[in-house]
């Protein structure tokens, strides 16, 4: 899939903003001409997850083909476009989707939002269709009456928590940090919650992950979530053995603390790929346009899993930080508050350099190796379908500029 262009980069943050998971297809000349498109992996786990369908458990040919409703939605018009979904019996029986009727309203290389709301699919051209104005219109229009539907349908308030920090926040009271060093203002932050230090993959407070940060350290990326790679099915066993082949020396020793991304072999000639045919995301060694070495693997599915658990709901919390008494003190600032990450989006993001693996292996303090999944700043709303603001300081300023509409 070719890069969102502005326009449509906007319009995927609009939807995600609403509350609503969704996955993605692009029209390319061939599928129009052959009337079907390949669904791709992020499209087949956004129907496995969603239950609508699962492909896997399809048998090929065409009386195991599977039809749903389905319609696109325009700025006037909500059309009829029964999709089709089936497994060909030529090559591999590669998963196929169509949508009836496309073809007359659609134009090669434009891209799609695809949603459900129950068993009926939508389809709304992204490339082509203004969806904030649409949903903003004071008149009744197909693309309003169905995004409005399933964003009341996601709102929950987690009122509770969010009058804690009111709470803590006491006019800028400054905290002390309990330890000096990365972790130590979101320990203080979870212990003045009540909360015993996190050593699970769930979520923090009642079904709520906690994410704090350092505004003046940290306000380009945000932690996603660490997760080993498949080490039974990789080439390499352990991050000593990936050290010893692709690591360098520091401080007396070999070591590998490293920013890995899709398509841009670093320094180490590192990169993250991912292999739709078998639902993989990879780290390979590339050289010279060639890939020399396939290190490790994960599965995909055990990615959107882990991100679906650790980030089911969200509270991003900012703080401003200064040295007092030789000691670290924080207060609050602001709370980004997310929910139901669009797990369908992750791999498009990974692939458009928006999310990065962060490797920290065999380093010289003698830490336990970590794969830390980072997201851009400004790529948050692609992936969490809503995205609230709460300013806790009056004068906070959030990094991604001023605070959206549905903001307090």
């Amino acid at each position: 899939m070719r890069p969102f262009t502005p326009f449509e980069t906007e319009n995927f943050k609009f939807i995600a903003n609403l509350g609503i998971s969704y996955t993605t297809f692009q029209t390319y000349w061939t599928s129009l001409d052959k009337g079907y498109f390949d669904a791709i992996a992020p499209m087949r786990v956004y129907f496995q997850e969603e239950g609508i369908h699962d492909y896997a458990l399809q048998g090929q040919g065409q009386l195991n083909k599977v039809y749903r409703e389905a319609f696109l939605l325009t700025e006037s018009e909500c059309i009829s476009a029964k999709a089709s979904l089936y497994r060909p019996m030529t090559k591999k029986g590669d998963p196929r989707i169509w949508f009836s009727r496309l073809h007359n309203y659609t134009s090669p290389n434009d891209i799609f939002a695809l949603f459900h709301m129950g068993e009926c699919l939508y389809i709304i051209n992204v490339t082509q269709t203004n969806i904030s104005k649409c949903y903003n219109s004071a008149t009744g229009n197909p693309i309003k009456e169905i995004l409005s539907t399933l964003h009341k349908q996601s709102m929950e308030v987690s009122q509770d928590l969010l009058n804690k920090f009111y709470q803590l926040y006491d006019n800028g009271h400054w905290y002390q940090s309990e330890v000096q060093d990365d972790t130590g203002i979101g320990r203080a932050v979870e212990t003045l919650l009540g909360i015993s230090m996190n050593s699970s993959k769930d979520a923090d407070y009642k079904g709520i992950e906690l994410k704090s940060k350092r505004l003046q350290r940290s306000a380009n990326k945000n932690g996603l979530f660490s997760q080993v790679p498949d080490w039974k099915n990789s080439k390499y066993k352990s991050g000593r053995d990936i050290v010893q082949q692709y690591g360098y020396e520091r401080d007396g020793g070999k070591t590998l603390q490293i920013t890995v991304q899709a398509n841009r072999p670093n320094k180490q000639s590192l990169m993250l790929d991912i292999t739709h045919q078998n639902e993989l995301l990879e780290m390979l060694a590339h050289n010279d346009g060639v890939t020399t070495d396939h290190i490790v693997e994960w599965q995909l599915t055990a990615l959107h899993n882990r991100l679906k658990t650790k980030h089911k709901e969200t509270f991003w919390v900012s703080v401003d930080n200064q040295i007092i008494d030789g000691k670290e003190h924080f207060r609050y600032s602001y709370i980004e508050h997310t929910r139901n990450p669009n797990t369908a989006e992750f791999d498009n993001l990974i692939m458009q350099q928006f999310i990065s693996l962060e490797l920290l292996l065999c380093r010289p303090s003698g830490r336990g190796d970590t794969w830390n999944f980072k997201i851009k700043d400004q790529a948050m709303p692609l992936l969490f379908p809503e995205s609230l603001l709460y300013k806790l300081d009056p004068d906070a300023i959030p990094h991604r500029g001023p605070l959206p509409k549905n903001s307090l």
